[in-house]
């Protein structure tokens, strides 16, 4: 027993303060001892401390703290204490030094350290890599192994056999050369037994494989990006790829190849040109040589606005018309798919607006509003509009282009005759203005005296009413957050041209639109517009809300805010809210399903096709989730199907993004898509993405009965019993078994246990692994949606109209429409047309290559207008 300075046990109960001030209060008495184990039997270690209190003993090892579950702690008598430290199978690592430490008031003691040391079967420490070499050239082989115990030797076997005597560790084989490929490995063996390494390969080299993948990465207008995957590298690193281009104009032309190093498998190929078909195919090589060149991959450059201005601008008046024509920009100037030809005219130094026409030539009636004014014309692409070419003067008889050096005397004789006739007709105004203000003034005047009531007349009367200050977001009364947010995104409207209306819903209307880019160039968008009975700033911010949460957003499945635009409206004080978006060539959706089931020419959607479209909402989805927005509102009539058949979640009308937790609480009453919204959502307006998941689930089913109601037969008010009672909706007809597992797996009444979107991604993804190619179908011609009439059809009834009802036929002024229905009109052949409604056609996905180019438009009737009513038509 331990007891310093021999205090009588009786007194150590009050004694411990003075004890612990005096001396150490613990000691050890015993340390662990050293050791040698054999590899795979067990060991123990022991240490013992004595001590007026229970002291904290840790085991350490090599200056770590031992963590084991294999360590006993035991009281051999009052104040001494005994530990264990137990190995039940000693291996190499266990090897090292042992000792123990106490720990008592901030006061730590060690033992004396032990050391075991364990003895087994060598382990390598270099063991034979894989070699690749030339024929017949020498190379080494090398081993290595260590004990204990000690020594250890190493024998060598190549092809089974073995290489000559053991020799001590390490060891190095010297192979005089090989012509075909061979195994070896290495034996090491001490006093405890023998160890064998991993087989090694010795391969001969060979030259590498054709590239594979080779595909494109990215185009630009006169570049694009290549990569490629390598084939089999022969056994030695590729040292460079060789790039081969060639012109598919009519013969493959060759141009010069290209020398690049590897990695990265990936290149730039730049001075291409634009709306140019090429080929290239792609070789590599090693030490040894060169591969096969991989197959060609075909590829079409992308458009880009023409180089060249039109040509030989000429015009000729008479009596009836103005007639200008131009010479066609050359094809290898054009630099893509001509869409139209822009003209444009400045009278009295002020520009007009642009007309576009389809063929190299225009018609114009009422020559005489042309006279003095001069004429310029661009060709137009998809991508935007060239160079204007060289301005010409409309003059009577003559066509004079604008003056030179040598004509300086005509330019000051014309401009002198502009500057009387301006101030004539300034004169003329104004002495008839006078003569009113007499004239009104002295029906107040008295016979004999002075005038009782001042009067001055007041402005003549404009019909087309005074120019309305545009709006900006200063004037509506938002929050300074939302504010800012829309700040960067605001439009003027005057850079917009509305066409017709694509579809209508409860809260505004979608239509058509053109966008004039700072560049001159015209983007065709959709234009959401808020409905006109606008009674508060919180109507226009609920709004101009959806465009805020769509500003930031960036994936090809979730569709992109271009920018928002406010109409300013006679005698209202709140302007009406638009927000500009991509144009969906394809439609919502529901509506595109309905046509493929119940269209006058329907068409085939296989299971390929319509399991893509539930990928790409999952993956928009996804990506939403991520960001922690709700969308509320998803169902196949809120997706856009784009040119290329992708689909893109939008409306976020209902959206909420949430700012903490995981869940959102309608606090108001809103309409709500019922038959999408999940069991939790309708019982206690709780949101999550996890209802989001239950509503695209419904969508899947939409998708698979191709744009059925859900819940046929089922009403509103009777949903959420429906569903309470375990009820869901019936697997569709065609649907496979996993396909309505998965989306079977949505509705589920607990949140947790429904999928996320990343499990639904990956879900999918497999299903769609395990679907083969479907059969080919016959190829589907476009299919109207409106019943618009045909071009044939549009050009006789304008041709009909009589020149009252053209309006002098200025395409800008429509016959038939009201003032502010009046669209952004294309004139070919003399007729005017209306640009964009060849557009509201549904394409087959697998002849996704047809344009609109050969469909006619044409504007919109009176009967649509009054259709459209009761919707914000807006003059622009």
């Amino acid at each position: 027993m331990f007891v310093p300075f021999s205090v009588p046990r009786h007194q150590l109960c009050t004694t411990n303060s003075l004890v612990l001030l005096a001396s150490p209060a613990f000691r050890f008495t015993k340390s662990p001892t050293n050791l040698t184990v054999t590899q795979g039997n067990a060991a123990r270690l022991g240490c013992a401390v004595e001590g007026l209190f229970e002291p904290e003993i840790v085991w350490m090892k090599d200056g770590e703290k031992i963590f084991s579950s294999d360590q006993m702690y035991i009281t051999v008598e009052p104040y001494h204490w005994e530990t264990f430290h137990s190995m039940k199978s000693v291996q190499q690592q266990d090897a090292g030094k042992y000792w123990c430490e106490a720990e008592l008031q901030g006061v730590t003691i060690s033992s004396e350290p032990a050391w075991i040391t364990v003895e087994g079967v060598p382990h390598f420490i270099l063991e034979p890599q894989d070699v690749a070499t030339f024929p017949g050239v020498p190379f080494n082989l090398s081993c290595a192994a260590v004990g204990p115990p000690e020594p250890v030797e190493v024998l060598w076997w190549l092809r089974g056999v073995q290489q000559g005597k053991p020799t001590p560790s390490p060891s190095i084989l010297s192979v005089p050369g090989i012509t075909g490929s061979i195994k070896f490995y290495c034996e090491a063996k001490n006093a405890r037994g023998v160890s064998v390494s991993r087989t090694g390969t010795v391969h001969i080299k060979v030259l590498p494989e054709a590239p594979q993948a080779v595909h494109v990465v990215q185009m630009k207008e006169n570049n694009v990006t290549l990569a490629w995957t390598p084939g089999f590298t022969g056994y030695s690193d590729l040292q460079a790829c060789t790039i081969q281009m060639s012109k598919k104009s009519g013969e493959r032309s060759e141009l010069p190849e290209q020398r690049v190093p590897v990695p990265p498998f990936q290149q730039v190929i730049g001075g291409l040109r634009c709306y140019s078909n090429y080929s290239v195919r792609i070789c590599c090589s090693n030490e040894v040589g060169s591969s096969p060149f991989s197959g060609w991959v075909d590829f079409q450059t992308p458009e880009a606005v023409p180089s060249a201005a039109p040509r030989n601008l000429t015009f000729d008046l008479s009596e009836q018309q103005l007639s200008l024509n131009w010479a066609p920009v050359e094809e290898a100037e054009l630099h893509g798919r001509l869409q139209a030809y822009k003209v444009q005219w400045i009278q009295r130094g002020e520009s007009q607006e642009a007309l576009l026409f389809r063929e190299n030539r225009a018609h114009l009636s009422g020559p005489g509003r042309f006279f003095n004014s001069t004429f310029q014309v661009s060709a137009c692409t998809m991508v935007g509009c060239g160079p204007w070419s060289q301005p010409v003067l409309v003059m009577p008889h003559t066509a004079l282009p604008l003056p030179t050096q040598r004509s300086h005397m005509w330019v000051g004789l014309l401009l002198g005759a502009l500057v009387a006739i301006m101030i004539g007709l300034l004169l003329t105004v104004l002495v008839h203005q006078r003569g009113k203000e007499t004239h009104y003034g002295s029906a107040f005047q008295p016979s004999g005296g002075e005038a009782i009531v001042s009067f001055t007349a007041a402005r003549s009367f404009n019909r087309h009413g005074p120019q309305l200050p545009e709006s900006t977001l200063d004037t509506i009364g938002l929050s300074d957050d939302l504010r800012n947010k829309l700040q960067d995104v605001l439009i003027s409207e005057k850079m917009l041209t509305l066409g017709h209306m694509l579809g209508k819903g409860e809260f505004g209307s979608v239509r058509e639109a053109y966008l004039k880019m700072e560049d001159n160039s015209v983007q065709k968008v959709a234009v959401k517009v808020l409905k006109t009975d606008i009674t508060s700033s919180s109507d226009i911010e609920q709004c101009l809300k959806e465009a805020a949460y769509m500003k930031d957003f960036n994936h090809p499945n979730v569709i992109q805010l271009i920018g928002v635009s406010l109409h300013r409206r006679s005698h209202q004080r709140l302007p009406v809210p638009m927000v500009i978006l991509p144009f969906m060539k394809h439609g919502d959706l529901h509506t595109f399903l309905l046509m493929s089931r119940l269209g006058e020419d329907p068409f085939v959607l296989s299971v390929q096709t319509l399991v893509k479209f539930m990928l790409d909402i999952a993956q928009g989805m996804e990506y939403l989730s991520s960001r922690n927005i709700i969308h509320r509102d998803l169902a196949a009539r809120n997706c856009m199907l784009n040119e290329d058949m992708t689909v893109c979640v939008a409306d976020f009308g209902l959206s909420k993004k949430i700012y903490s937790g995981d869940y959102y609480r309608q606090g108001s009453v809103s309409k709500l898509p019922v038959k999408w919204i999940a069991l939790e959502s309708l019982a206690d307006n709780v949101y999550t993405t996890q209802s989001d998941v239950w509503a695209f689930g419904v969508a899947m089913w939409e998708i698979m009965t191709r744009g059925q109601t859900p819940y046929p037969g089922v009403e509103n008010s009777e949903i959420y019993e429906y569903l309470i009672k375990g009820e869901r909706l019936k697997q569709p007809s065609d649907c496979r078994d996993d396909v309505y597992e998965i989306m079977h797996s949505c509705w589920s009444p607990v949140p947790k246990c429904r999928p996320s979107f990343r499990q639904l991604i990956d879900q999918l993804d497999a299903v769609l692994a395990e679907l083969s190619p479907g059969p080919g179908k016959e190829t589907l011609l476009y299919v109207n949606l409106e019943g618009e009439d045909s071009e044939a059809e549009a050009a006789q009834r304008a041709a009909a109209l009589t020149p009252d009802e053209a309006v002098w036929g200025v395409p800008w002024q429509c016959a038939g429409m009201e003032e502010n229905e009046k669209d952004w009109l294309m004139v070919a052949s003399g007729v005017g047309l209306g640009p964009g409604s060849d557009y509201r056609y549904v394409i087959d996905p697998r002849n996704t290559a047809e344009e609109g180019s050969s469909q006619a438009g044409v504007g919109v009737s009176q009967e649509e207008a009054k259709e459209e009513d009761d919707d914000t038509v807006i003059d622009v």
